[in-house]
């Protein structure tokens, strides 16, 4: 037998697909499947049920699972005891986010762990939607809503605060906003409400009451453009609007939501070296951007 055929065999039984499966060991799907029918072959028994769903344990495969499981744990603990661990990282991790925090500060991030890690490979999607860790989209996910239930771990990453902003030009040609009832007078940017991936993200009839809104997206990003460029004023993370110089803060002290990103895996990728280790850089990262994601650092 060969023994490494069996990471193919543990990666399909969590994935249920072969593509995906395959995109998490960094091979091609042929592989994987040449894999499964030479472990298959030299069991003598089918280790899978495969159908238009994708692929199912067998009871055969069942019986196995939690002895390779077992051996994955062993795998683990002997490079956590090798004197620079990191160094035996490889494969892919694929990172699922927000598309302001995935590509305003996830992003950069990313170049670091690449650095320190250079046999990883590194997904990430930065997302006007939520990534669903049940479709096997991503192996980490960061999203502003906390599930219920599910077998994942989660855990809360960090706080952050949305303040009112308008573009400077916008400001020069309309006056100074200085009170609640001069933001009657204007329009805003905002979400389209159908689409929004999370209704934490409605905030204008907490201020706006029906002032008209101009301008919507489904991206955070393409807002901070529209209001950059006159369309409105509008509700941006701080983290993303505070480095744009084209914008100006509207009313700080009165306008301010506080929201929160929670980070989730599946329970069944937290002993994997390479999730473990994205999983805690991630988190030591959050922290230390700690100020700009509160708006702090201006």
């Amino acid at each position: 037998m060969d023994w490494d055929n069996l990471r193919f065999f543990l990666e399909l039984s969590r994935a249920g697909r072969l593509t995906t499966a395959a995109r998490r060991l960094g091979v091609d799907h042929t592989t994987v499947s040449r894999r499964l029918q030479a472990l298959e072959k030299s069991l003598g028994v089918a280790l899978f049920i495969r159908d238009t769903s994708g692929y199912t344990l067998t009871e055969a495969g069942r019986s196995l699972l939690p002895q390779v499981e077992l051996m994955e744990g062993a795998s683990v603990r002997i490079e956590q005891a090798l004197p620079n661990p990191g160094e035996t990282l490889s494969g892919q991790v694929r990172i699922g986010a927000t598309e302001g925090y995935g590509t305003m500060l996830v992003a950069g991030q990313l170049s670091e762990l690449s650095h320190r890690h250079p046999h990883l490979h590194l997904d990430l999607l930065a997302l006007p939607r939520a990534v669903r860790l049940s479709r096997h989209e991503a192996d980490i996910v960061i999203t502003l809503e906390r599930p219920e239930r599910g077998p994942f771990i989660i855990t809360k990453l960090t706080d952050y605060v949305l303040r009112l902003y308008a573009g400077k030009d916008y400001l020069q040609q309309h006056g100074p906003i200085t009170s609640r009832s001069d933001l009657e007078k204007h329009r805003f940017v905002s979400y389209v409400d159908d689409l929004v991936f999370s209704k934490d993200l409605l905030f204008l009839d907490e201020i706006a009451g029906s002032g008209a809104v101009g301008v919507r997206s489904t991206s955070v990003l393409a807002q901070q453009e529209a209001i950059a460029a006159g369309a409105g004023l509008g509700i941006l993370p701080a983290f993303t609007a505070d480095q744009d110089p084209r914008l100006q803060l509207i009313m700080p002290a009165q306008i301010r939501f506080i929201r929160t990103f929670w980070m989730l895996m599946p329970i069944e990728l937290k002993d994997i070296a390479r999730m473990r280790v994205t999983w805690d850089f991630l988190r030591e990262r959050a922290e230390q951007e700690r100020g700009r994601l509160m708006g702090q650092t201006v």
